[in-house]
């Protein structure tokens, strides 16, 4: 039956859709460094240039796979005061980057805006003029908002990368600790009063969810007094 779908699967006429599709597939079991024309062509059971029909070259394809992501973010609530509403678009976002680990990344790398991107941005922008913000004041909440907007922000704690490669001793932490408590006291401090998670990129061990929810939640915060107290920028007020 296996040998039946694979066989139907590679008679379906390929396009754009497919293709991208199969990549997303592709980099969420694979890897996102396992992505590559000649890797998925093999996937799709078809030659290389076959491909080439669909999208121009790789770079094409990582917009292109941008692009599902963002088709994967739930279209903003109607009905809800802008801060629900921005904050359940945003949370869809970090859904839709938690399923695919590869996004982050390819996210950070495009310099390419697409049609899908930038209307999400459009309809982002728009759920804060919506909620009668300034221009001015909706164009320094994007500012503040960075990443977030897509789910991520880089974190202050996040050591991954320079985590130990092999397990150290005993003797070989305690040093360590004792260490990091003479010389950086507060952060060990801050380090040591966390309750922590095994999963986490945000340090050893923070919930990941709760600390990107709370910032959030305060940025939203801040950006509603702002709303409230009619504030306008230094440079618009000149520009008057």
């Amino acid at each position: 039956m296996t040998q039946q779908v694979e066989d139907a699967t590679r008679r379906t006429p390929l396009n754009r859709d497919r293709v991208l599709s199969a990549a997303v597939v592709l980099a969420d079991e694979a890897g996102i460094e396992s992505l590559s024309m000649r890797r998925l062509a093999q996937e799709l059971g078809v030659v290389p240039m076959a491909l080439y029909k669909h999208v121009a070259n790789k770079e094409e394809l990582l917009d292109g796979m941008v692009d599902v992501i963002v088709g994967e973010i739930d279209p903003p609530v109607g009905g809800a005061d802008w801060k629900n509403a921005v904050r359940l678009r945003i949370l869809s976002a970090r859904r839709s980057l938690l399923r695919h680990p590869w996004a982050r990344q390819v996210l950070e790398s495009r310099t390419n805006r697409t049609p899908a991107v930038l209307g999400y941005m459009d309809s982002f922008i728009g759920m804060f003029l919506a909620g009668g913000f300034s221009v001015d004041l909706a164009h320094h909440v994007m500012h503040a908002l960075g990443s977030r907007m897509w789910g991520f922000t880089q974190e202050l704690f996040d050591d991954s990368a320079n985590a130990a490669p092999d397990p150290v001793t005993a003797e070989t932490h305690a040093a360590m600790f004792q260490e990091m408590a003479t010389r950086y006291p507060n952060i060990l401090e801050v380090a040591m009063a966390a309750k922590h998670d095994d999963g986490s990129v945000v340090g050893q061990g923070c919930d990941d969810q709760f600390e990107f929810e709370f910032a959030l939640d305060l940025l939203l915060d801040g950006f509603g007094r702002f709303h409230d107290q009619g504030w306008t920028s230094k440079r618009a007020k000149l520009e008057k």
